[in-house]
């Protein structure tokens, strides 16, 4: 794992079975027990196949989205990004906290919670040390927005993919019905932000003296970079499918890197740990599914069609991404709700990406920050995350849905 101050290609992967890190065996873990589900017929080689087919293109997103994010980030972006919002703030702590949450916002909704977590967290660390504030409060924006911000477009979140295939929106309608659950998430999770991590960090740090611009080392590889983003993110508007936008974007950056900075290419871009993870973790929730799990996410969720049957599946998906993880949460919770009951799927939804936070492993994007604030030596007490943290999945999961039941469409 990286700490701050390494380029975010110096990857966490490693290609020496020794030197493995703990959440690469989980993943070659996980993906060994999903094959052995097949292998002995817990799961029938037929349900197997179609669930790898239906994942496939959320496989090529997310192996190309990294990559994406990861020259972006070698090639000065972000970095860029950082240093211009601490200039804009002009020293005032309180314009910063403003755009830090817009900045943790947007990267989350354009280019997924993941992206978010594995590329945002240093650099958010690292700016909190560049300007002499405490870096807990911006470490808890990158985490917090993560998950509440991943709810506006199909490609913010993972489990999103799945919710926009079932209820056939593509994107633009897709944010036409999420607009205003979005925005109620962020505006609980900036007042809980500010009132218990900004506001008692901002004595002795309000005001601050700004940074200089960045200069990024090569300013080719940066425009190119940055226009690459743009095109992924007007592709996914205008409705290309998400992998062909994804993959294209990444195309063009690596195309450009092969040009200018060839030795920043290598195989560790790809995020293979990722795809392993996702992989196995799919194959064996339809195997616990099939042997009682759906049953279970049945009694709990219930068939309600109205408000009451929303708030059951937001709770239990909350709930069970806290206990779990989010993505087999939704997966086990999509496979008992009626095909054409959309308002209680999306309220699942809700509860399995907003609601992920009160425990480190309850979302891979607050299990990889996690893990990267401990190496960038942050320590973020665990009673007071989990406390405080518990307190914004509850009080957001439920306002959300409230949102998404009276909210347009």
């Amino acid at each position: 794992m990286e700490t701050v101050g390494e380029p975010p290609s110096a990857a966490p992967d490693r290609t020496r079975w020794g030197r493995l890190h703990v959440l690469d065996w989980i993943a070659l873990g996980l993906a060994a027990v999903g094959v052995l589900c097949v292998l002995t017929g817990l799961l029938p080689r037929a349900d197997a196949e179609a669930t790898v087919r239906r994942i496939l293109p959320i496989l090529i997103f997310l192996g190309t989205v990294v990559v994406l994010a990861e020259l972006t980030a070698v090639a000065g972006v972000f970095d860029a990004l950082a240093a211009r919002v601490a200039i804009t703030a002009r020293g005032s702590y309180r314009a910063l906290f403003w755009l830090c949450v817009g900045f943790a916002s947007v990267t989350t909704i354009a280019l997924n919670l993941d992206t978010t977590a594995v590329l945002l967290t240093p650099v958010m660390i690292a700016l909190a040390r560049k300007l002499g504030v405490p870096p807990t409060p911006l470490a808890m924006t990158t985490v917090w927005l993560a998950n509440t911000a991943s709810l506006l477009l199909p490609v913010s979140n993972l489990t999103n993919i799945l919710a926009s295939d079932r209820v056939g929106l593509d994107p633009v309608p897709w944010a036409a019905r999420m607009w205003w659950p979005q925005l109620v998430a962020i505006v609980i999770t900036m007042a809980l932000l500010w009132w218990w991590y900004w506001r008692p960090a901002r004595a002795g740090a309000d005001p601050f003296v700004p940074p200089p611009p960045h200069v990024p080392p090569d300013r080719v590889l940066y425009r190119t970079a940055l226009a690459a983003c743009l095109l992924f993110v007007a592709g996914i508007l205008v409705g290309v499918e998400i992998g062909v936008a994804s993959g294209v974007a990444a195309a063009i950056l690596v195309a450009g890197f092969a040009v200018r900075a060839r030795g920043s290419l290598r195989l560790a871009l790809v995020p293979w740990r990722l795809l392993v993870f996702v992989t196995g973790l799919f194959l064996v929730v339809q195997t616990i599914g099939r042997h009682g799990l759906d049953t279970v996410m049945g009694t709990l969720i219930g068939a309600d069609p109205g408000a009451a049957g929303a708030l059951r599946a937001g709770g239990v998906g909350a709930l069970f991404a806290n206990v779990v993880n989010n993505l087999p949460s939704y997966v086990a919770g999509e496979a008992v709700i009626a095909a054409g009951n959309h308002t209680q799927l999306l309220a699942l939804l809700v509860g399995t990406n907003v609601g992920p936070l009160a425990t480190p492993w309850a979302s891979l994007a607050t299990l990889i920050w996690y893990e990267r604030c401990r190496a960038a030596g942050v320590a973020v007490p665990l009673g007071r995350f989990v406390a405080t943290s518990a307190a914004l999945a509850v009080l957001a999961t439920t306002a959300t849905v409230a949102a998404l039941l009276v909210g347009p469409g």
